[in-house]
């Protein structure tokens, strides 16, 4: 399964109830949300903020963030959540190859393998 099958996180209250309800586990570059949902996809949203940098920084972490998923992750972890990733100012300054050891850590750390 690819990354564009994967229904995303889209709806601002979506993102609102996986904060709130959800678990957290965290590291130096991300922060992970989960919340299990009713269905049996995963749906993954990705939030960087302003304080990452300006729009083109913001889109690179982004785009290395879901790509480390699609790479990775999906597939290879429990089905039937919501999981959200933040970036955290960190990830700026780093390679691509941090952010995906990162994301392994954080999986393995909230216990989705």
């Amino acid at each position: 399964m690819n990354f564009k099958e994967t229904q995303g996180l889209k709806k601002d209250s979506d993102f609102r109830r996986v904060y709130r309800q959800g678990k957290s586990v965290a590291n130096r570059l991300l922060v992970m949300y989960t919340l299990p949902n009713k269905s049996e996809k995963n749906r993954v949203g990705i939030s960087v903020s302003k304080k990452v940098g300006k729009a083109n920084i913001r889109n690179k972490a982004r785009r290395r963030i879901k790509e480390s998923y699609r790479l990775n992750i999906d597939g290879n972890i429990k089905s039937g959540y919501d999981i959200v990733f933040i970036a955290r100012v960190a990830i700026k300054d780093v390679e691509y190859a941090d952010i995906e050891k990162a994301m392994k850590h954080l999986v393995k750390k909230a216990n989705l393998y």
